[in-house]
């Protein structure tokens, strides 16, 4: 029985239950025939079209882990990774803003949150509502906890004042974990996470970063001033928020590993399409040995990556330890996405280096993947940890 070079690049089948594989092929058939369009402009314009998000949540890709009975898909985290590896296929983007939405915000709610935050912020986040996920600050980058932002307390309320950087989904969100610390003195042990909604007032979205690569997703910062929340509106306990800040991490640096590797196959997707197209010395070039190894390296390289990301997220679902597992599908997914893009583009030429065609973009997006919910340094030093323990 033969098979042909495009059939091999796909996960094996024995991967996935049958429900899991229809529903990755449903969201695949969506990427390429709505996202797909829309990569160039979108890439261009630095936005993400208008009409797009609401097609996202129509299809259920925005709730995912949220219970039926709050209008969510009600599935598990894995099925979020399948659906954040398929759309980063087609764009990055795309996928780092779903990522961020179920792998993030909604983990953090669904673990942390009592059953009155549930019931009043679920329900928007499956329905309509973008979520943002603000911790990094000027001075608190891998340094997670050396923040500045403060909430002090005033009567019941608590009061929130400082500035936020890099925040994914900035533009489009309504609702967002605010990182903030309740006494400096105290170090990670004041650390507390807070609701805070996009129209309270003092609260103000500011600059958009102009990126390199996924362009199309908005990079902002937040000026908090004065902005006044409830107490309903600490998530988890207070003093509690850095507990909220790494174990939700923890799980969404999986949610990364698929964007790379769904970013690495849509690379090679596009790579074995012209190779076969492209015609040197009166013959296709990959009817030459030197350009099918390098596309079996490539492959290779993505099916590990998957199978680590899959892993982890396995685990995740079982309940199991899944912090290694999950550092190293991060490390090496964000490191193979670089190798391919890279190859992919010097498989395509002079070509490769234009914007006509669409390998450089990958390249471009694929450098966040060792910096952004962890460097590739701060996943070495979890891994050395784990193993020295």
């Amino acid at each position: 029985m033969s098979t042909t070079l495009s059939s091999q690049v796909r996960p094996a089948l024995t991967v996935l239950s049958e429900e899991e594989s229809m529903f990755q092929e449903a969201v695949r058939d969506f990427a390429r025939s709505e996202i797909a369009p829309r990569v160039a402009r979108m890439d261009e314009a630095q936005k993400m079209d208008s009409d797009l998000i609401p097609q996202l949540f129509e299809l259920g890709l925005m709730g995912i882990e949220i219970p039926e009975e709050f209008g969510g898909a009600g599935s598990t985290f894995f099925t979020s990774v399948l659906v954040v590896e398929e759309l980063s296929r087609v764009d990055p983007s795309v996928g780092v803003l779903v990522d961020v939405q179920n792998t993030l915000v909604i983990n953090a709610l669904l673990r942390w949150g009592t059953d009155e935050q549930k019931a009043s912020f679920l329900p928007r986040l499956a329905s309509g509502t973008v979520g943002a996920y603000a911790l990094s600050e000027a001075g608190s980058g891998s340094d997670a906890f050396a923040l500045a932002c403060r909430a002090e307390k005033d009567g019941d309320d608590w009061v929130l004042n400082g500035q936020k950087l890099w925040i994914t989904n900035g533009k489009e969100a309504g609702t967002f974990i605010v990182f903030a610390t309740v006494d400096p003195e105290a170090g990670y042990k004041g650390i507390t996470a807070f609701l805070v909604d996009v129209d309270m007032e003092g609260f103000t979205v500011g600059k958009k970063e102009d990126k390199l690569g996924i362009r199309a997703s908005s990079t902002t910062e937040l000026d908090l001033e004065n902005v006044r929340v409830g107490p309903d509106r600490v998530l988890g306990e207070v003093g509690k928020g850095y507990k909220v800040a790494i174990e939700t991490l923890n799980e969404g640096r999986i949610g990364i590993g698929a964007q790379m590797v769904g970013l690495a196959q849509g690379a090679l997707d596009h790579t074995v399409k012209y190779v076969q197209e492209r015609e040197q010395f009166g013959r296709p070039i990959a009817k030459f040995q030197g350009v099918q190894f390098q596309l079996a390296e490539m492959a290779t390289k993505i099916e590990a990556a998957r199978l680590m990301v899959y892993n982890a997220a396995r685990l995740k679902d079982a309940g199991e330890d899944f912090l290694g597992p999950a550092a190293q599908a991060k490390l090496y997914s964000s490191r193979i996405a670089q190798e391919v893009a890279s190859d992919a583009i010097d498989l395509h030429g002079g070509y490769g280096f234009s914007r006509e065609y669409p390998v450089e973009k990958y390249y471009r997006d694929a450098k966040i993947g060792t910096i952004y919910e962890g460097t590739s340094n701060m996943q070495l030093q979890t891994i050395a940890k784990l193993l020295l323990k």
